[in-house]
């Protein structure tokens, strides 16, 4: 029996769901924190915004992120998850300070897309790592621990927002967002593994050995050689049999993104036009995040035990069976229910989605996979701002919004139920090299 060097200390895997928890906190934040202040840049005379320009800023924050997870997902697998995921905070942590003190709209939206850049590589590296670091029968578990992240940053951007937008004003909301991602740029530096199938492919054998070893964590096969050539991850998804799930894991992620972004980035604003004043609605933000952190622990859970394409599924219907319900203007006490449930089925969706994603695919392909997955499904994220902020220039009723995010979660719905069986793909081909093409089923 091998034994544990003597250089080495025993980790849990815990420490890279902790240390990737941390860092989408303020992922979550960022994006709550700005349909918090949608409200207050609609009312600041200064720049002028209506809610057309202000969806045109929102959505360049989501194109920065398609860009990102498109680009660093890939590079991910190529440069290693760590380093990738150390520059990626670095990045976004310095661009949302900058924009924090932008003069103008036109730099605070440009400084807003390469802030986005970043936060696009954090997701594939952060769930990447923290899927691969998982006990094999509690990654969609772990995956949940850390991405439920995003919800608390989501809570305290609310709770921020709720008690401080007035007195402070935007700018500072925003700054709050980013010092805490440089403080934690050396505790990632000292703390956080490097992905044991990018050091097996680069032929680090033994670094990989060890660092199994320090989490208790099983050595999974790699795939490909230490020479296969790095276009292969990329390559291999495009393959038969692989290219329908990956388009269909990236039409779910539209719709669930779409879902996050809309609600998240517009709520406040669809509530006031509802009647409601400022105050109440940033607390209905506070409730959308408070349902997604505790349905999503309980779904995720309900994933391990039953798979992750029921739980998946039964989330998208839980979406649209809740905006239904919103759309109908229900009393208060049943709003707030519905709101909570809103969480579970926008947030709570889109992370079982991601863990879906991360799971089904062979683990030397992981990084890239879901950066395609979370980079295609930004377009929705692009979307829902833009779509949202025509919704309310029209004139519409706000249940408009409404019935437009519910055709969302029926399309992830309909992606998700198309998705070929895990085994079909996965237990057949976890260790394919790069260069070789499976064979007919």
């Amino acid at each position: 029996m091998t034994t544990l060097p003597a250089t080495l200390k025993r980790r849990s895997p815990l420490l890279v769901v902790a240390l990737c928890f941390a860092v989408i906190v303020l992922d979550g934040y960022d994006l709550m924190i700005f349909g918090a202040i949608v409200p207050v840049l609609l009312e600041y005379q200064a720049w002028g915004l209506g809610p057309g320009e202000v969806g045109i800023i929102g959505s360049l924050t989501t194109f920065g992120m398609l860009v990102g997870a498109l680009l660093v997902g890939t590079l991910s697998d190529i440069f290693g998850r760590r380093r990738v995921f150390l520059t990626s905070t670095i990045w976004f942590s310095v661009m949302t300070l900058l924009s924090a003190v932008a003069p103008t709209p036109e730099l605070f939206g440009m400084l807003r897309l390469l802030a986005g850049i970043g936060l696009g590589g954090v997701m594939p590296t952060a769930i990447a790592l923290t899927v691969e670091y998982a006990p094999a029968n509690r990654k969609q578990f772990y995956n949940a621990m850390m991405f439920v992240g995003y919800s608390v940053g989501g809570v305290l951007a609310a709770l921020l927002a709720l008690f401080l937008v007035q007195p402070l004003g935007f700018r500072w909301l925003i700054a709050f967002g980013a010092v805490p991602g440089i403080l934690l740029v050396p505790v990632i530096a000292k703390y956080l593994p490097e992905s044991m199938s990018y050091l097996v492919r680069r032929g680090e054998t033994e670094r990989a050995e060890d660092l199994s070893r320090t989490y208790g964590i099983e050595l999974a096969a790699s795939g490909p050689s230490p020479d296969t050539r790095r276009t292969g991850a990329f390559r291999y998804l495009l393959g038969p049999r692989r290219l329908r799930p990956l388009v269909l894991f990236s039409t779910a992620s539209f719709a669930g993104l779409l879902l996050v972004y809309g609600l998240n980035t517009w709520l406040p604003q669809i509530m006031r036009s509802a009647g409601y004043p400022l105050g109440s609605s940033i607390s209905f933000l506070l409730v959308l995040n408070l349902g997604a952190v505790v349905g999503t622990i309980a779904s995720a859970a309900l994933a391990d035990r039953v798979g992750s394409r029921i739980a998946v599924t039964l989330a998208f219907v839980a979406a649209a069976i809740t905006l239904v319900g919103l759309s109908l203007q229900p009393g208060a006490a049943l709003l707030y229910v519905f709101v909570a449930l809103a969480g579970l089925g926008s947030i709570g969706t889109q992370i079982l989605v991601n863990g879906y994603a991360a799971a089904y695919f062979p683990v030397w392909t992981r990084g890239t996979a879901v950066g395609i997955t979370l980079g295609v499904g930004r377009l929705g994220a692009v979307v829902a701002p833009l779509m949202v902020g025509f919704i309310l220039e029209s004139g519409l009723s706000f249940q408009w919004n409404f019935y437009a995010f519910l055709l969302a979660a029926a399309l992830g719905l309909v992606a998700i139920l198309l998705i070929p069986r895990e085994k079909r793909l996965t237990a057949q081909q976890a260790s394919t090299p790069a260069t070789a093409e499976p064979s007919a089923p």
